[in-house]
């Protein structure tokens, strides 16, 4: 479990008073992620294939099947621009399935499961049992306040370890990590676009400007 990590480089200019965010649209809760996005005072951009990456602020991939979008990534052609896009600062976050995809050490992958492998997390698959044992637990997060977040876990991945450049931003009452940030990067196993809440989108928002000035 690491400290507070630095901001990683990111994009050389400043974000535009609406940032254009892009949200991964190929299978999971995309158009709730867009959603949300829109209330938080961004305009949400459905991302398919490679040139739908030019002229993002950010890019949020959702929940759903982890196995299935990655294979989605793979046979679209979007594995390689991901991680190039990645690897130039653009801010990333991963929900649930997407947090599965962003870990380089997925602890129960598939054999051969497409994986972008770029945030220094160990996760593992359905760790919280199957989607009748989905459950949602106020989350004690410092980075939005007092008010304790409304986390709704469906199928969620564990987050077993972090590196030493994460920060972690909340745990369940067991210790168990729920949400992590490793500098442009962030991930969360549970799904915050399933709530009217929308502070983690905000604070998403307030990360990339973060990247954005440094």
């Amino acid at each position: 479990m690491g400290g507070r990590a630095n901001l990683a480089p990111s994009r050389p200019r400043a974000l535009a008073d609406r940032p254009r965010i892009g949200v991964l649209a190929m299978q999971g809760d995309f158009a709730e992620h867009a959603e949300s996005l829109r209330r938080a005072g961004a305009e949400p951009v459905e991302v398919r294939l490679p040139g739908d990456l030019e002229g993002l602020d950010g890019l949020i991939i959702p929940g759903g099947e982890s196995t299935t979008i990655g294979k989605l990534l793979d046979q679209w052609g979007m594995i390689e621009p991901l991680r190039e896009q990645i690897g130039r600062g653009l801010p990333v976050w991963g929900t649930c399935a997407g947090a599965i995809l962003l870990a380089k050490d997925v602890r129960d992958a598939l054999p051969g499961q497409p994986l972008l492998e770029v945030m220094d997390i160990a996760v593992r698959r359905n760790a919280f049992g199957r989607q009748v044992q989905s459950f949602e637990a106020a989350l004690e997060v410092p980075a939005l306040g007092d008010e304790p977040f409304p986390a709704v876990f469906i199928r969620a991945p564990r987050i077993e370890a972090a590196g030493p450049q994460t920060e972690v931003l909340a745990m369940l009452p067991d210790g168990t990590i729920a949400a992590v940030r490793q500098g442009h990067l962030l991930a969360t196993a549970f799904h915050p676009e399933l709530t009217p809440d929308v502070r983690f989108h905000q604070l998403f928002l307030e990360f990339m400007q973060a990247a954005a000035r440094s």
